[in-house]
């Protein structure tokens, strides 16, 4: 089977599925999810279902690539491993025992009564065990908004920001999938006029429209992996929710960066989609200027058109109130240049390792990825349909992040990544 044909935009299923619906046929993202009676398993979307691939495993259905049990794994860290021609390989044929014209599952009750869950009946769970999480900064939108308000327009960026994808080193242990309650946090707060720091719960709760990217096929210590053979690496992208304490982190963060401000909670999606999903969409990110050094120079387009949104719901506003729409092609460092960069000095990734975009940002305030950015420090109160007002998060506020790449009658979708402050 052709790979292209996986996203023909006339291809069907034989299952029905709506033209806005993040899971058409084209899309086919990998995920854990347990069903009521039953133990974590893997599984892809399909519409409003999840087809079991244990089952379908069972069934002499798919390729075994010599692995004995792979697809009745709680994670999906064994199948990244494996690189992307399995995941090539597995996703085409998935293409096929999908397809309308196909009698496989199509024809077969029993097996589809076996193979196929609703969404609504079974529970998601965090797609990958996350041996490492790090997060940059890639938006220069994002990251000249953060700097003029904090040194000035003239000092907006700091020098090494063209030159090379900053990051940090998150906390691993603290990414939940969608869905999972945000605590508040204590830490250290000195605000402005403070004599000295105080210690108790965070006053300033924040959220961060970002992507991520799951690392499939790892590299050794002391290997890099270049800006071209990046992509091969790359299991898939999920939605990220990378909540801030900004009163936290304000205080914390000089010289080291961040730290308790944001190893609190980072919420992701649960469906890991495919770069082979989202090829269609692939596009030129920002120009670069200057040039960056060899070492993260791309003989292809990095960046994917991939519409992104941000709600809000409270206690009192139960219908969703739009933040921010963005898109994933705002981003000025592509995910390869990331990538590239993060194992130039030798570092080794890992099957299940967890990189993020940082905040995507747009060229103006509805496009904003954070409440800092869109409230302006403060400056410039949100005003929500019911007339309160948001500067930063309160308890009981749910935040939901959504995002697909738009087809022609169909979208590829992640589903969305939710959390309630609380």
């Amino acid at each position: 089977m052709e790979l292209s044909s996986t996203t023909d935009p006339a291809r069907r299923s034989f299952l029905p599925v709506d033209a806005e619906s993040c899971f058409p046929i084209q899309n086919l993202p990998f995920g854990v999810f347990k069903p009521k009676d039953g133990k974590p398993r893997c599984g892809v979307a399909i519409g409003d279902s999840v087809l079991d691939l244990a089952v379908l495993d069972e069934a002499d259905l798919l390729p075994s690539f010599d692995e004995v049990g792979l697809f009745g794994d709680s994670t999906l860290n064994r199948l990244g491993s494996l690189g992307r021609t399995a995941w090539r390989t597995l996703r085409c044929r998935l293409s096929q025992l999908l397809d309308i014209d196909e009698p496989a599952i199509r024809d077969n009750a029993s097996l589809r009564q076996r193979a196929l869950h609703l969404c609504s009946d079974v529970e998601m769970m965090l797609p990958v065990a996350i041996g490492d999480f790090t997060d940059f900064y890639a938006s220069k939108e994002h990251a000249t908004n953060v700097g003029t308000m904090f040194r000035g327009v003239d000092n907006a960026l700091q020098p090494n920001w063209l030159h090379l994808p900053v990051g940090y080193h998150g906390r691993a242990s603290s990414v939940v999938v969608s869905g999972t309650p945000v605590h508040r946090p204590n830490g250290q707060r000195k605000g402005p006029d403070d004599e000295a720091p105080s210690f108790g719960p965070s006053r300033a709760i924040d959220f961060e429209l970002e992507m991520g990217f799951v690392i499939g096929s790892g590299n050794k210590l002391s290997e890099s992996i270049s800006v071209e053979e990046a992509e091969d690496h790359i299991f898939g992208l999920v939605l990220v929710n990378d909540w801030s304490a900004r009163d936290i982190q304000r205080w914390e963060y000089v010289p080291l960066g961040p730290f308790l401000g944001k190893s609190f909670c980072t919420s992701i999606s649960p469906w890991i989609v495919t770069l082979d999903a989202l090829a269609p969409f692939r596009c030129p990110g920002p120009e670069q200027v200057p040039t960056p050094l060899p070492y993260l120079q791309s003989s292809q387009p990095g960046a994917f058109e991939i519409e992104m949104k941000v709600s809000l719901t409270t206690d009192n506003i139960s219908e969703p109130v739009l933040l921010s729409r963005s898109n994933f092609k705002y981003l000025y460092w592509s995910m390869s240049q990331q990538l590239a960069h993060h194992t130039s000095n030798g570092c080794n990734m890992r099957p299940g390792d967890l990189l993020a975009s940082g905040t995507i940002s747009g060229p103006s305030p509805d496009t904003y990825g954070s409440m800092l950015e869109l409230a302006w420090n403060r400056q410039r109160p949100i005003q929500l349909p019911n007339g309160d007002t948001r500067v930063m998060l309160e308890d009981g506020d749910a935040i939901t992040m959504q995002g697909w790449a738009q087809g022609d009658g169909f979208r590829v979708g992640f589903g969305e990544v939710t959390g309630v402050v609380g």
